[in-house]
């Protein structure tokens, strides 16, 4: 075994879905960076070309629609070969059961979790067409922990943790491997409205182990593991992002004796 190869992209295409912004874009740049050739997909055609020309090389800019199932078919079809996939489109709703509509409730089951069994579909067997491939989804916390008015997006976050697993034991055989990253409270555009309310935003700091919020580039590193050869025999996981806040069970710290 060659250590120093174990991350390593030189001569494997990666896709990033949701490469415009956020997690996304640096999940690509980190690829990027580790020699991949990066497919930079997002719905906002301005925004994935940016992120294409800000890695530079040979990185590409594709328009998907992840709502858009024959769109999700032809891109399986397009980038066949592609060693890696990685999907990090989500939305939320922030209201409590009562208050939902059915719109909504569609709205994000549609995007969080519709899209990422659609992805999973069609992607994992060209994957194990081609001998094997690693495909990595975004959860949350919110699969395991839930507060009021989380709990649709919790529904589709614990939903992709049962896909993953599921699609793990599935493909498997064929060394498709399927993972998930569940993060904490991320500095995205998803988390924009929670940032702009100061005691929001300081309650949540103070929930992590580490009393901070986490960048995007944080997860990068993440995503780059679960893609490389240094998890190869990683499959049907869920890798915990989120400085401590599962681990950490109240914030009160006793006198010293």
């Amino acid at each position: 075994m060659d250590y120093s190869k174990l991350f390593h992209f030189s001569g494997k295409r990666v896709l990033v879905i949701g490469a415009g912004s956020g997690i996304g874009r640096e999940s690509a740049r980190a690829l990027a960076a580790h020699g991949a050739t990066v497919i930079c997909a997002d719905s906002d055609e301005a925004k994935a070309e940016a992120t294409a020309a800000l890695i530079g090389g040979t990185a590409a800019a594709k328009v998907l629609d992840v709502l858009d199932h024959a769109a999700i078919r032809a891109a399986a079809d397009e980038f066949s070969d592609i060693s890696a996939l990685v999907f990090t489109a989500a939305t939320n709703v922030r209201k409590r059961i009562v208050d939902y509509t059915m719109e909504e409730f569609d709205r994000v089951m549609n995007l969080n979790l519709r899209s990422s069994f659609a992805l999973i579909q069609a992607f994992a067997p060209k994957m194990a067409d081609r001998g094997g491939g690693s495909i990595i989804g975004f959860s949350s916390i919110r699969a395991v922990t839930v507060e009021p008015g989380q709990g649709v997006y919790a529904a589709t976050k614990a939903g992709l943790v049962q896909l993953a697993r599921t699609a793990a034991a599935e493909f498997g055989p064929k060394n498709v491997r399927v993972n998930m990253i569940a993060p904490g409270i991320v500095e995205t555009p998803l988390t924009a409205q929670i940032r702009n309310n100061q005691d929001w935003y300081n309650a949540y700091a103070q929930k992590s182990a580490l009393g901070r919020w986490s960048t995007p580039e944080e997860l990068a590193g993440a995503v780059v593991y679960l893609a490389s050869d240094a998890s190869t025999f990683v499959t049907g996981s869920v890798l915990m992002v989120d400085g401590g806040w599962t681990a950490v069970d109240g914030r009160f710290d006793p006198p010293n004796s």
